[in-house]
């Protein structure tokens, strides 16, 4: 295979129908959460939370690009055909999974003891966020977050999309007055919760303001230099120190990780664009095993705690822990893609186009977004 070393061109990355390094990100990322749940003081200094932000940028990237490649194919978007695939795409896993830790902890006697019982008309209306406690069901807190930015922005690419001229230059307003917002409130987070949390959605705009510069010709001119392969090696490197800074950082600014977040999504759409280009940071990223790990790192991100639960039993805490963690979670993950995730894609993508799915069908990989 000859591999150019040359910088992405334009029209490579519009006729692009996946990006294969964005896999690797989503394996590292959930990796990275898990071992921060779970891998004790050893692994403090990795600061793996936040790579939850990284998962926010690559939503807001995928989504917006879908919708504006979508738009210029067809002329139109189809908020309903988006919202069927986004149910059938985020639901049944975090349901199942929902369902599971419900008997779970009532076969225990512990449903009302964890405040499972507390937490469940947020977790049944997907406002995970609001809940400053601790259940069975932590991680589900970002699923919170991610379906009203579901709700929204696509509507709002909707809406703009009936502008006769500057079409982008008015979404590209928007998201920068959001982003704005965001750092406008970022003073009040530590003292309110409301302020706390919109510093996630500044990350997820992020994504979006980054899919928007790409599609446009000029906007990707000004990025295109990362995507060499040489330049995607030191974005690379500067990203592994952002990573290794986090806690310095957050010190520097009073301990106050929120004002951390908008300097970490800045770094993560830089490493996004870099990863798109030919190279070695590229096929590292969309190498086999990270590329199996990637393609189930939503239900393994959700299936942590439970696996947790599994190896708790035999690991106290610990880095052994969290890679016994990190396994069984992993084979959680494989059952449920084949036997959940899949099956519920396909039939939302068929719904989606007024489409009937055959009853048992096999289905194929998934696509990226």
């Amino acid at each position: 295979m000859i591999i150019s070393w040359r910088p992405l061109d334009h029209a490579a990355y519009r006729s692009s129908s996946w990006f294969p390094g964005l896999t690797g990100l989503r394996a590292l990322a959930a990796l990275a959460v898990v071992f921060f749940h779970y891998g004790g003081p050893s692994t403090d200094g990795l600061q793996g939370w936040i790579a939850v932000q990284l998962f926010f940028v690559l939503s807001g990237f995928l989504i917006t690009t879908l919708a504006l490649r979508e738009e210029d194919r067809t002329g139109r978007n189809s908020l309903r055909a988006f919202y069927v695939r986004r149910v059938f795409r985020i639901m049944p896993v975090y349901f199942l999974l929902l369902s599971l830790t419900t008997l779970a902890v009532t076969l225990a006697g512990t449903y009302r003891s964890s405040r499972l019982a507390d937490a469940m008309p947020y977790y049944l209306t997907f406002f995970n966020e609001v809940v400053d406690f601790n259940t069975p069901y932590p991680t589900s807190w970002s699923l919170g977050v991610e379906e009203k930015f579901y709700l929204v922005w696509p509507a709002v690419l909707v809406l703009t999309s009936f502008a006769k001229s500057g079409k982008t230059a008015l979404r590209v307003l928007i998201g920068a007055g959001a982003i704005g917002f965001v750092l406008g409130v970022l003073p009040l987070a530590p003292a309110h919760q409301w302020a706390s949390l919109t510093v996630h959605y500044g990350s997820l705009v992020v994504g979006c303001l980054l899919a928007l510069a790409l599609h446009h010709p000029r906007g990707f001119a000004v990025l295109r230099p990362l995507t060499s392969p040489a330049a995607a090696v030191l974005v690379a490197l500067g990203f592994v120190v952002l990573q290794l800074s986090v806690k310095p950082l957050g010190q520097s600014f009073g301990g106050n990780w929120q004002f951390v977040v908008p300097v970490y999504a800045v770094g993560a759409a830089l490493l996004l664009v870099a990863v798109l280009g030919q190279g070695p940071v590229r096929r590292l990223l969309s190498s086999r095993p990270l590329a199996f790990i990637g393609d189930r790192s939503y239900a393994l991100y959700l299936a942590q705690t439970g696996a947790a639960g599994v190896t708790g039993l035999l690991f106290p805490t610990g880095l052994v822990k969290a890679a016994a963690t990190s396994a069984v979670a992993l084979l959680f993950a494989c059952a449920l893609r084949k036997w959940v995730e899949l099956p519920a894609i396909a039939f939302g993508r068929r719904l989606g186009k007024g489409e009937r799915a055959p009853a048992g069908e096999r289905q194929g990989p998934a696509r990226v977004g």
